[in-house]
């Protein structure tokens, strides 16, 4: 009997594309890749098989992945919101979001190894596939959509930007972008500072919004929407020649982030790709 369940089972995880790994992992066990590690919480109502949305989530300067497992607000958000919650540990807490800023390991290809080994543990939704992050983990977020704009489906990066120089290009193409700001935030401020012991300096968050936008399409007048504490302008995608969309929304406090933010960014992927299916 054991076998035939087995089997069973196999047929069914092979049937959704995905297959356990040999080693299990989750909240507290991690996950270990070529290049680091991360770890995996699945919402608290989940089938096993249906697929997911999930939030790859980069954390702070000088925090982790442990840290972010153990944020009680992101993990009831995420959790109430049906999304598998992965996160990445950065090298020493850090990220390389600039080569200036390298630590000896290449974060965009530490990045591409999660999503695909996660794709091996879990069925996952392409269209439902975000990356997000809080300040430090903000400004990876910034980097990939840049220049690994095609790991994920949307991107919802906190309390972030780019680095100076802005890029003039990004090679793999426009990416749909939610960024939060606060318009008090000191640590990483709207209109930029020197970081890294002065080594590299964030930029202006509008200019990196408007590189976006070029890179988009995005040239109309953005649209108001005010909900939950947030202003945000909106660059809808069927006003963007790429089809893709942008939207900067600040709130009043300083630095800082709320679970519901990252929750809410998965009813916003929802909406494109509704709309990409009906193109």
């Amino acid at each position: 009997m054991r076998r035939i369940f087995l089997g069973a089972l196999f047929s069914i995880l092979a049937a959704t594309g995905f297959a356990p790994a040999a080693q299990a992992c989750d909240a507290e066990t991690p996950c270990d890749v070529a290049h680091g590690r991360y770890f995996v919480r699945a919402p608290a109502v989940w089938d096993g098989r249906s697929p997911l949305p999930v939030a790859v989530f980069f954390h702070g300067y000088k925090s982790s992945a442990k840290e972010t497992m153990a944020d009680a607000d992101l993990g009831a958000a995420l959790s109430k919101a049906g999304v598998l919650l992965v996160a990445p540990d950065g090298l020493d807490g850090r990220w390389s979001a600039a080569p200036q800023l390298s630590r000896g390991r290449d974060d965009i290809a530490f990045a591409r190894e999660v999503v695909a080994d996660v794709k091996k543990r879990f069925p996952v939704d392409p269209s439902l596939l975000v990356g997000t992050g809080f300040s430090a983990g903000g400004f990876m977020v910034w980097r990939i959509a840049c220049e690994a704009g095609d790991l994920f489906s949307a991107y919802a990066p906190v309390a972030g930007a780019f680095l100076d120089p802005i890029p003039a290009d990004c090679p793999t193409g426009p990416v749909s972008v939610r960024h939060i700001h606060g318009k008090a935030d000191e640590t990483v401020p709207m209109a930029g500072r020197w970081i890294g012991g002065g080594r590299i300096r964030q930029s202006d968050v509008g200019d990196s919004i408007a590189r976006m936008r070029a890179l988009d399409g995005c040239a109309a007048e953005p649209l108001g929407k005010s909900v939950d504490g947030l202003d945000c302008q909106i660059w809808p995608a069927k006003a963007c020649a790429s089809g893709r969309e942008i939207q900067l929304c600040l709130h009043a406090d300083g630095h800082m982030m709320k679970g519901a933010w990252i929750a809410d960014a998965f009813a916003w992927a929802r909406s494109l790709a509704r709309a990409s299916a009906q193109r």
